[in-house]
């Protein structure tokens, strides 16, 4: 007996929504982790189409001690009313164990590091989540030596 094959469902994969592309370029990626967000509803339903921009943004540690992403676009979402949409750039919560908040905050402070968010994507509960990398800047001469690499191997491949 052969079984039909499983749809694949909503909670069967993740889904990418906004990749910020510069990351990468402009910073040396020392460590990555997955932490939420916090939207309302209207961000939600926008992020679901895809309405949203990383390029410019950033995450760092507040005044009250918690983790936020600042600069992200969310586009407002179409179909609802001004008054119940979102601004699109506010600030928004990040959410992060204990441990992990501890360990951002040491490497901020004391190594020096950037936190840049990588990308936004949806888990398998279907959970907005946000890549974020414990990052060091590249200087002007480390690009150019990187893109060297990617053409040599490139036209060597």
């Amino acid at each position: 007996m052969t079984s039909a094959p499983k749809k694949k469902t909503k909670k069967d994969s993740s889904s990418t929504v906004a990749v910020n592309r510069k990351a990468r370029y402009d910073y040396t990626i020392e460590e990555t982790l997955e932490v939420g967000i916090v939207l309302r509803g209207t961000e939600v339903r926008s992020l679901r189409l895809g309405q949203v921009s990383l390029a410019e943004s950033y995450a760092q540690i507040s005044k009250e001690g918690t983790l936020v992403l600042i600069n992200a676009h969310i586009a407002p979402y179409d179909h609802a009313p001004p008054e119940r949409n979102h601004d699109p750039t506010r600030t928004r919560a990040l959410l992060v164990t204990a441990k992990e908040q501890r360990h951002i905050y040491g490497a901020v402070r004391k190594k020096g590091y950037t936190l840049v968010p990588l990308n936004i994507h949806f888990n398998r509960r279907g959970l907005a989540k946000l890549s974020l990398a414990l990052a060091v800047g590249r200087k002007k001469y480390d690009k150019r030596q990187k893109e060297k690499e990617k053409q040599w191997k490139r036209e060597n491949a």
